[in-house]
């Protein structure tokens, strides 16, 4: 056979796995137009990016401010004029440019955000606790670095250790609602808040009021004209323990009313609200309650469903009413009544705290809290379809923002 006539014909290595596309290929750099390899012409971009590092002076120069309404502007955001600060903020989007925390904490400045560790992202009131301690950290001028646990109760302490590491100017923690959930750090060495949580220990502490939620729920089932009211979910949590305290504060005090109790269902999984509800629905009309108590939302949600499977209606033969405010379980094609935790003011109040705490600290050094500080927050009702009403509010604080939830 003849060889081939002609340069020799060379392949790569991609060529010889198969891979038709040329190694390098004309296209066009900042400033260069040559042929070269992609992974060069990235260096190159990136190495005359670094040339052009934009700097707090071009930021003043931008705006037209001196250079320490800048630095105002990053550090005490309070102390700028609105709208010179929009002007700031705008000439540091045009240019991209960004603080150097580190560079800042070195020459002793303040770390300007708040870190959040939440236990995980199922229920809606972790989500309403990140909205208002958002809202209310800009309202001090303070950043909100969020860090979700997903149930591991490792990690939750991980996230703690490495937010304290940071030098957060605070922490604010939600911790697991299991029974028996001990502080993982007795010694935090930032102001820290623990979140929807209750403890007598020294430090600072913002709850939900679950026993009166138990409470509220129950006298709502009264009012509606219960006699015969079911109470169930599985009592795996302190705060569910609690709200079957509050339930059982009313039936104390309830003559003519009977309460039953059943410990199933956990607390996040419709199908075991679906179970139990159409249980009860399919017992005899005289053996039937006309009150079903979910101690969550994500059950009550499952019973309505259960019940209206057996054949009945909700709320004309049972009436059927959550408890904790989740809107992530509000499904279904019957409004669900609920009493809800204002997770929103649990943040607002939890930043609160820690503005409270720095404050202190700059006055008298940094000092751990050696006294209790807990608040607790109300709870109010939402009297839905459900239970036989229309849209409605009891037990509500005039200055609770509640309109997400109607």
């Amino acid at each position: 056979m003849t060889p081939a006539t002609g340069p020799p014909r060379w392949r790569t290595a991609r060529q010889r796995r198969g891979l038709h596309a040329p190694p390098f290929e004309a296209i066009q750099c900042p400033r260069i137009s040559i042929t070269i390899s992609r992974a060069t012409c990235a260096l190159i971009g990136g190495l005359m990016a670094r040339r052009t590092t934009v700097t707090i002076n071009d930021v003043a120069n931008e705006a037209g401010v001196a250079l320490g309404t800048v630095s105002n502007a990053f550090n005490h955001p309070e102390k700028v004029r609105p709208e010179t600060l929009k002007r700031i903020n705008e000439a540091s989007a045009k240019l991209g440019y960004a603080p150097n925390q580190s560079a800042r904490m070195l020459a002793g400045g303040q770390n300007r955000s708040f870190g959040l560790v939440l236990p995980s992202l199922e229920h809606g009131i972790s989500l309403q606790i990140a909205n208002g301690a958002n809202a209310e950290a800009q309202k001090h001028g303070y950043g909100l670095l969020i860090a979700n646990a997903d149930n591991d109760d490792i990690l939750s302490a991980r996230y703690l250790t490495y937010f304290m590491g940071t030098q957060m100017a605070g922490i604010l923690v939600q911790p697991m609602s299991v029974y028996g959930w001990k502080l993982s750090l007795a010694t935090p060495s930032v102001p820290t808040v623990y979140l929807d949580f209750h403890s007598s220990e020294p430090g600072y502490f913002v709850g939900a009021d679950n026993r009166a939620q138990g409470r509220l729920v129950a006298q709502h089932a009264i009012d509606a004209g219960a006699r015969r009211i079911a109470v169930f979910g599985k009592d795996e949590f302190e705060k569910i323990g609690m709200r079957i305290a509050g339930v059982r504060d009313i039936m104390h005090t309830a003559a003519g009313v009977a309460f039953g109790f059943i410990d199933q269902g956990a607390w996040n999984l419709a199908r075991d609200g679906y179970s139990v509800g159409y249980r009860l629905a399919k017992r005899p009309a005289s053996e039937r309650p006309d009150f079903i108590i979910a101690l969550s939302d994500v059950l009550a949600t499952g019973a309505v469903a259960g019940i209206q499977a057996a054949g009945l209606s909700v709320p004309s033969d049972i009436k059927v009413a959550g408890s904790d405010g989740n809107p992530l379980a509000w499904s279904g094609n019957v409004p669900l009544t609920t009493i809800a935790p204002p997770g929103y003011e649990i943040g607002r109040k939890g930043v609160q705290y820690l503005i409270a705490q720095i404050e202190e600290n700059r006055r008298a050094g940094n000092a751990m809290p050696t006294e209790n500080h807990q608040a607790l927050v109300r709870p109010f009702l939402l009297a839905r379809a459900s239970s036989g009403e229309g849209n409605a509010t009891e037990f509500a604080d005039p200055d609770l923002d509640i309109s997400g939830y109607l």
